[in-house]
């Protein structure tokens, strides 16, 4: 009998997956979370997640995330901006986001702090890291995120570090992958080496649909799915 195709199959088939690449790492599943993406989704299409206990959602604009959030107001849902964020959007995400995974230059800091003052907000961020050569992906060169977390705890107190961020290359070489995935790992293991006071580093958000048992194979504590829970978008998503 043909297993029918619905998001609570493919939510277990996802977790049996992330159970089975903790066993193979060595790892139990409680030590990797998971962040459903629900960009480019409709709002049923969350209250279908929600229905299947998922209260957690990853977003990629600000606008899109208002609105959704709006729409589900007084549900107790958690809205994480993982999209690369445009500093004059910093307002949006200090009212609405729960979490930023993007932070990934010092004038979006700035500019997220005076934003969160004048909300009476922190806000838990995750540092994001290039760790690929491709043009199309951001993030902070790997030499320069230790002075940008000194820089963060010292003079910006409303943003709450709680680790780093990265998108592997987009290759069908395993290896590539990998590499990238292993290179944020052992960043994060250095930066732990310093010391860095106000920070911490016990995230490791890196793996999505198409590559997250690898990254968890290299240490990810968290995985960004969509379409492998939410089906296919109806439109190519830009990330």
């Amino acid at each position: 009998m043909t297993e029918v195709d619905t998001m609570a199959t493919r939510l277990a088939r996802i977790r049996q997956r992330i159970a089975q690449a903790c066993a193979r790492a060595g790892r139990t599943p409680d030590s990797v979370t998971l962040l459903p993406v629900s960009k480019t989704f409709e709002v049923d299409a969350i209250r279908e997640a929600m229905a299947l206990g998922l209260n957690r959602f990853g977003e990629n604009k600000t606008q899109e995330l208002r609105q959704k959030a709006a729409a589900l107001a007084g549900q107790g849902l958690q809205w994480v901006l993982i999209g690369h964020l445009q500093t004059n959007k910093a307002k949006d995400a200090a009212r609405d986001a729960t979490e930023l995974q993007s932070l990934d230059r010092l004038d979006l800091a700035e500019a997220l702090h005076r934003r969160l003052v004048n909300e009476g907000r922190t806000l838990d961020v995750l540092v994001q890291v290039k760790t690929s050569t491709e043009p199309s992906k951001y993030g902070m060169a790997p030499g320069d995120v230790a002075a940008f977390l000194r820089r963060i705890a010292a003079d910006f107190p409303t943003l709450r570090v709680q680790g780093l961020m990265t998108m592997a290359v987009n290759s069908p070489d395993a290896l590539a992958v990998r590499a990238c995935f292993r290179a944020l790992r052992e960043l994060r293991d250095q930066l732990r080496q310093e010391g860095l006071p106000g920070v911490s580093l016990e995230r490791l958000s890196m793996g999505m649909s198409g590559d997250f048992e690898l990254a968890i194979e290299e240490g990810s504590t968290e995985v960004r799915i969509g379409t492998a829970i939410f089906g296919a978008r109806s439109y190519p998503d830009p990330q």
